[in-house]
């Protein structure tokens, strides 16, 4: 099973014939449109329907991990930004 992170406006074909676009969406709820020929049954259904969801939840990273993240990007802009004004 693939898992993909999309932003609304990013897409997946599918084959030649089958875009899947990701138009946005709230809470619990996405918006998907289907690009597909007309002979091509598409139907809704749910993927747990009578077993077990095969899906979890990511485990969130700690906060101090969080801030060393934030640091770490930070400098990295810092050091961008000296190296484009050294070479103006």
């Amino acid at each position: 099973m693939l898992k993909l992170t999309l932003k609304p406006g990013e897409f997946i074909d599918i084959g030649n014939d089958v875009k899947v676009i990701f138009s946005g969406g709230s809470s619990n709820n996405i918006h998907l449109l289907i690009e597909a020929p007309k002979e091509i049954n598409i139907v809704r259904s749910n993927a747990g329907k009578g077993k077990k969801t095969p899906y979890y939840s990511e485990k969130s990273i700690s906060e101090e991990a969080q801030h060393k993240i934030n640091r770490i990007i930070m400098e990295e802009k810092r050091r961008q930004r000296k190296e484009s004004l050294n070479e103006m």
